[in-house]
């Protein structure tokens, strides 16, 4: 296989991205963009090298402790528990929330092989006691796994006095009632709330 076969092959792992847009790309950057191709190169070989999981909260970092933890004007009792380092970016994004977080870097999956253990259950259980957290904001997907995640966090807890929400789902912001699916309505029937 040629350098050029090989580099559309390898784009194709990236999500979304099928052989005429993995083509499209390496003709782009090989037509006029050489220098970008080189330098996105680089950039990619390096985060693949360096880049690992901060030793408090599991997100991305260059260093032992990622900027989050490091930030000491952020509130150490409340403790928002996402799947992957992307929630945390998209939570971030909304300038909403200024506590501390925990990746699980998944979700149990007994179709996976994936326990509690596997998505770091102990080590959430041991930050939440060595921190004194107060809150727990779980901020993971409504699915099937989400849930029996959230369930065993919960059994895990018990015996410690945190209060344990959730995020809100159901209807997003200008949403028609028309156009949602089942679930997402009945998730905002139960979730509804009063109005002041």
């Amino acid at each position: 296989m040629d350098s050029l076969s090989s580099l559309v092959n390898a784009l194709r792992c990236l999500p979304g991205v099928g052989p005429k847009s993995a083509q499209r790309m390496v003709y782009h950057l090989l037509h006029n963009h050489r220098e970008n191709g080189v330098h996105l190169a680089t950039c990619l070989q390096n985060a693949m090298e360096i880049t690992k999981n901060c030793i408090h909260c599991n997100n991305y970092t260059d260093h032992e402790t990622c900027k989050l933890c490091q930030d000491t004007s952020r509130e150490r009792q409340t403790l928002c528990v996402v799947e992957s380092p992307s929630d945390i970016a998209a939570i971030e994004q909304s300038n909403a929330y200024s506590g501390s977080y925990f990746v699980l870097m998944g979700k149990i999956s007994p179709l996976d092989g994936l326990g509690p253990e596997d998505i770091g259950l102990p080590k959430l259980q041991q930050t939440i006691i060595k921190n004194g957290v107060q809150e727990l904001i779980i901020a993971l997907s409504p699915s099937i796994e989400g849930q029996t995640t959230i369930h065993f966090i919960q059994e895990l807890l018990k015996p410690h006095d945190v209060r344990i929400s959730q995020l809100a789902h159901g209807i997003p912001s200008g949403g028609e009632l028309e156009f949602l699916d089942g679930t997402t309505i009945s998730t905002a029937v139960k979730n509804r709330a009063l109005i002041a």
